[in-house]
């Protein structure tokens, strides 16, 4: 059986904080439960949209069978409503390959919590066998880095569930941010405007935005290697309209019908982010993704 439906949503309202350019110092008012400044908590606010979301998750159709989630802490916060509502022992996988967009910087920007972290604050919820796809540069990506980056996690992603999936018209739902879901909903489609700017997909906090599938690859098809996903093989023709794993339909875009409060916060690319000094050239995605997939793999091996 294959992957039919992805829907994504944006995390909920989450504690805000500030970046110090010249330093690359993150710092917020409101303690992170991963101590990571960058990595803030959810509002209560955002605490009260996860609650309405996790309603309108059981009501899906498809049914949800799979869910992926960024692995910072407002993702995974946002979803812990609606576990209990959806199928018995599901869990999330985090995948640093939908995590936060970061602009290019001369500094290194914040990791998220580690897998046996993250384990601590989910026990019941969060897969800590779960290989991620692609890991970016702590550096920062620019804007087609980050919908490349995001093209190759949904390529692995997508043919992984082919490939295990038992049930028909497999759906997965992915938790993640307002930059990484529109390159999402890009990488989908395959429609890469020519100004990233452009207001194509809607980013409000905890809205639903659902994709099917134009056809089907097969199962297993387009699934490269880990060396081959560092080197970003596999990544040559998404764009112009073909879209990842066969392509994709956008079927809703933010709805936020099940929000009390309607839409809010939804954002948009306003040209690159780049902070300190760049005279130094930053690696690239490819490069140190490499490094750190082969870390990675080291580190699942070790506590597997």
């Amino acid at each position: 059986m294959v992957v039919k439906t992805i829907y994504v949503t944006r995390h909920a309202f989450r504690v805000s904080y500030t970046l110090d350019t010249t330093t690359g110092e993150y710092h917020t008012n409101s303690p992170s439960p991963t101590n990571i400044p960058s990595d803030p908590p959810l509002a209560a606010y955002g605490v009260q949209q996860s609650h309405e979301l996790a309603k309108a998750l059981p009501k899906l159709h498809p049914p949800v069978d799979y869910l992926y989630s960024s692995p910072f802490y407002r993702c995974l916060q946002t979803l812990q409503p609606a576990i209990e509502k959806l199928r018995p022992g599901i869990k999330v996988r985090a995948d640093n390959g939908i995590g936060e967009w970061y602009g290019v910087a001369s500094f290194n920007h914040p990791s998220p919590a580690t897998p046996d972290f993250l384990k601590l604050l989910f026990p019941f919820s969060f897969d800590d066998t779960y290989q991620v796809s692609i890991i970016p540069p702590r550096c920062g990506e620019s804007i087609a880095q980050l919908h490349d980056r995001v093209a190759i996690a949904l390529t692995r992603i997508v043919a992984s569930v082919d490939a295990e999936s038992k049930t028909k018209d497999t759906a997965i739902l992915i938790c993640t941010h307002a930059a990484t879901l529109i390159a999402i909903g890009r990488a989908l489609t395959g429609n890469m405007p020519d100004d990233p700017n452009v207001d194509d997909f809607t980013a409000p906090t905890a809205g639903i935005t659902k994709f099917v599938r134009k056809q089907n690859p097969g199962i297993g098809a387009g699934l490269p290697s880990s060396h081959e996903v560092a080197k970003g093989i596999g990544l040559v023709g998404w764009r112009n309209g073909k879209g990842v794993a066969g392509g994709w339909t956008c079927v809703l875009n933010g709805n936020c019908d099940h929000l009390k409060g309607g839409a809010e916060r939804s954002w948009h690319f306003s040209g690159e982010e780049t902070f300190g000094d760049l005279t130094a050239a930053p690696k690239t995605v490819s490069a140190e993704s490499e490094r750190l997939l082969s870390l990675s793999g080291q580190h699942r091996k070790a506590r597997m």
